[in-house]
């Protein structure tokens, strides 16, 4: 059964008609629960992610392609219309329940706001799996499969303070967005990794980008006009550590000023191979993808839910290794990246 995104455009005609079908074809599929199954042909899984063109969310969606084609099961996707559509993704998590997935892999975009869909979508006997981002509160799902995020930020602060050899900074904060899980594990480490408390007045700035580049321009651009001797800066994800090098660099400050961030992507990578980021914290999407996709098919053909969480894992990526800082060197961060 092909199901593409236009499965997921109700309100036409068309997606009425593509639903009405899948309803039928579910019936077949899956039986009324989500137990264990016979063959794999059997056997559809879901993943619905926050985007479609982050290329983080498009190595994901690779990862979980490749799985399921190893697994010999079918996947079926969706995403988001843009960064933070939370109503998108509830109507997927609808329609894949209603096409007959044993499971739901997803990457929340707004983690309050999609618990109570997805403690319904596990009422109906499909596991659900959270990927990179927990829903709140992390119970609303049957297992995580994520990077350590606090770990993730405090490999980049460890890195800056070793960096700065006790010299006095001035710091740029560029965050995600309130409240999501991510961006405040993030912003915690970081300040754990270089030894500061909340609040902290070496913190002259602090900015929400939403991991994004132009926003993460702006914000840089705002922080510089607030306190134009920033030399360090945080930034949530390498987007917008590059829209903040854009903004440096227009000013002249992009030699003088660090930059870290947290992703790992080979954009990022090379970022940081070329100067414009001195170190990154580099995760792995398509193992997040990969091992939530195993679990699914697991739970498919024997009944056994997956649980708890589990890490994925995280390297420090520079190429100028700190005494004390545990770091991988650029090759290392080229061969793992993604993107």
């Amino acid at each position: 059964m092909a199901v593409r995104n236009a499965f997921f455009r109700a309100h036409t005609r068309r997606g009425a008609a593509i639903i009405a079908a899948a309803l039928a074809a579910s019936a077949s599929l899956t039986g009324c629960s989500g137990g264990a199954s016979g063959s794999n042909d059997e056997i559809a899984v879901a993943l619905i992610t926050k985007t479609n063109t982050n290329p983080y969310f498009v190595k994901m969606r690779d990862g979980a392609e490749q799985a399921a084609k190893t697994a010999g099961v079918r996947l079926m996707t969706a995403a988001g219309a843009y960064d933070g559509d939370n109503a998108g993704q509830v109507t997927a998590v609808q329609n894949m329940v209603a096409a007959g997935v044993k499971g739901i892999m997803i990457t929340p975009n707004d983690p309050k706001a999609i618990a109570p869909t997805l403690d319904k979508a596990r009422q109906q006997g499909v596991v659900v799996i959270a990927l990179d981002t927990p829903p709140n509160p992390r119970s609303s799902v049957d297992a995580l499969y994520a990077t350590d995020n606090v770990d993730a930020g405090k490999l980049i602060g460890a890195y800056a303070k070793a960096a700065e050899g006790g010299k006095p900074v001035k710091i740029a904060m560029l965050d995600l967005s309130p409240g999501v899980t991510v961006g405040v594990d993030r912003h915690t480490g970081f300040l754990q990794g270089f030894g500061l408390p909340e609040g902290d007045p070496r913190i002259v700035c602090a900015q929400d980008t939403s991991g994004d580049q132009t926003k993460g321009q702006t914000a840089m651009e705002n922080c510089l006009q607030k306190d134009p001797g920033i030399n360090l800066v945080y930034a949530i994800n390498e987007p917008a550590a590059l829209g903040a090098f854009t903004a440096l660099k227009a000013v002249g400050k992009d030699a003088s000023t660090m930059i870290v961030a947290i992703d790992g992507g080979c954009t990022g990578v090379k970022a940081v191979q070329s100067g414009q980021i001195a170190a990154t914290s580099q995760q792995y999407p398509l193992k997040m993808a990969a091992q939530g996709l195993d679990a699914v098919v697991t739970f498919a053909k024997t009944g056994k839910k997956p649980s708890g969480y589990t890490d994925t894992g995280v390297n420090l990526i520079t190429a100028h290794a700190q005494p004390g800082v545990a770091s991988k060197d650029i090759q290392f961060g080229l061969d793992n990246c993604w993107g």
